[in-house]
């Protein structure tokens, strides 16, 4: 058993390989074995984060993933603790290792309560062993009133004054999108943040780890990640994602100049002062996370006439006409701000740019116009390495969907953006998705919600445009990126306010 960090790469498996991986390590073990060493496993670690709760509550759905439970409680029993099951199966429709650790936590004498206790406190534990992947299934289907104890549980799991260790899968959370299934979503979401002032989170995922738990609303459901796999592998099951690790260190040579790291142009950033709307701050966030981020040089076109000239602040700016540019040979950040000015010029960014990150008010052009698609798609084919980088609701946009299906399938909805457009997709939101064509999708496991503020993906977009112009591949660049941005946001200083520009400015410190 081990905790799951950002510090190294883990591969992700979704509900269907998982099942694939259980039958096969299932059919090789004597049975009831992977019950054992599930609720073996479970136990272990409700000890180590709570040795010194006075009450264990285990609440237990009718199926595997409650006899995972029904097997840990045996073995806390034994530990001298009170342990207090709900149970909401029954010993005649069980399944088969589900009734024989029934019968072991009888034996132990565990305390049976068809309710949760009323009496739980912050310093006792609660475990979820309630529905596991099986929610998977409950979603597919038709829409049907949850058993009525099964809420009753979940409003003591998600409410309750006591930490939580959730078995497999927070309850209600679909394993594969990070997104609770209907009518068992959280009433109060922001209680499982597990850095509110709330009770601790964790959960412990067995034989593997799965993506919903690290995308969308998954994060703040799961808290902190443990993974055990019960001794076994995933055999010849490929990965059907992977959780980012850092990013190697790329020392600088020191027989290197200016011209070693590349050009970046940030176009963008159109200026609307007479009818009081300005938006180029956006593509000089975008340019300074570019120069802080290594860059040789950053040149900015604002979509403006050329009314900014110089940017006291940050003078290594160098600021030209969109006609001067030489955009074949830069890497070209364009949208950051561009508004309905970015029309224009976006048909000649896309032939000819020799590399290219397109944001905010290009995606919105390009979703709004088939000709604008197909230059993109025509970008992957001759070679020109493109990065996208959509919100959910910009996503939406691009792949004609709603914002509400874009976050119900954040892997898929980030791999079909990379098909449909043949280039690098960056899915952001929590739990950020990289998705490439032909490519197995990542998840990012940086970042916070002090990223939501305006800007933020300004900078992101500089970022992954130094990461471009310094030789990184598309995809290298846009995980690169992804991951130093989010964690920047992690060690953000508590007393600190985490503003776009001063996040720009410490890009270097990533």
């Amino acid at each position: 058993m081990h905790r799951i960090t950002a510090h190294q790469p883990h591969p992700l498996f979704n509900t269907a390989a998982t099942r694939r991986i259980e039958h096969a390590a299932a059919a090789a073990l004597p049975p009831h074995t992977l019950m054992q060493r599930a609720g073996l496993a479970v136990a272990r670690l409700a000890q180590a984060l709570a040795p010194h709760a006075r009450t264990v509550w285990i609440a237990c759905g009718p199926g595997n993933n409650g006899g995972d439970g029904l097997e840990a409680a045996m073995h806390l029993q034994r530990t001298g603790r009170t342990v207090v099951v709900t149970w909401l199966g029954q010993p005649d429709t069980a399944p088969p290792d589900a009734r024989a650790s029934w019968q072991r936590a009888q034996a132990a004498g565990v305390t049976w309560a068809d309710a949760p206790p009323a009496d739980l406190g912050p310093d006792d534990l609660c475990i979820d062993a309630l529905l596991g992947i099986g929610v998977s299934s409950l979603s597919q289907g038709s829409p049907r009133p949850p058993d009525p104890r099964l809420q009753a549980c979940l409003r003591a799991l998600q409410q309750g004054p006591s930490p939580v260790l959730a078995v497999d899968v927070p309850s209600g959370l679909n394993a594969d999108a990070g997104q609770f299934a209907a009518g068992l979503e959280p009433e109060a979401a922001p209680h499982l943040h597990p850095r509110a002032h709330g009770p601790a989170r964790h959960t412990l995922s067995l034989l593997t780890l799965k993506p919903g738990l690290f995308t969308a609303a998954g994060r703040d459901a799961a808290g902190q990640v443990w993974l055990d796999d019960l001794g076994t592998g995933p055999g010849h099951e490929p990965p059907t994602g992977w959780l980012c690790g850092p990013p190697l260190p790329a020392p600088r040579a020191h027989a290197s100049h200016k011209g070693s790291y590349g050009d970046v142009a940030v176009v963008g950033g159109e200026g609307l002062a007479a009818r009081g709307l300005g938006m180029a701050g956006a593509a000089l966030l975008a340019a300074s996370a570019a120069l802080h981020g290594g860059a040789g040089r950053v040149l900015v076109a604002l979509l403006d006439h050329g009314h900014q000239q110089l940017d006291l602040q940050q003078p290594e700016l160098m600021f030209r006409r969109f006609d001067a540019l030489a955009l074949e040979e830069l890497t070209v950040v364009c949208g950051c701000g561009g508004g309905q000015a970015i029309a224009p010029v976006l048909p000649e960014v896309l032939r000819r740019a020799a590399r290219l990150v397109l944001d905010a008010d290009a995606l919105n052009t390009i979703a709004a116009q088939a000709a604008l698609h197909a230059l993109v798609v025509a970008r992957g084919q001759h070679g020109q390495p493109t990065v996208i980088t959509p919100h959910p609701l910009e996503a939406a946009r691009l792949l004609g969907l709603t914002t509400a299906e874009v976050q119900a399938d954040r892997l898929g909805a980030a791999q079909q953006l990379a098909a449909q457009f043949n280039c690098v997709a960056v899915l952001k939101g929590s739990g950020t998705v990289v998705a490439a064509p032909d490519r197995v999708p990542a998840i990012n496991p940086t970042g916070n919600a002090r990223l939501a503020t305006a800007g933020t993906g300004d900078v992101l977009a500089g970022m992954v445009g130094a990461q471009l112009a310094a030789g990184a591949s598309a995809l290298r660049a846009a995980s690169e990126a992804v991951y130093q941005h989010g964690r920047l946001a992690d060690g953000w200083p508590a007393d600190q306010p985490l503003t776009a520009s001063a996040l720009a400015r410490r890009v270097h410190g990533a």
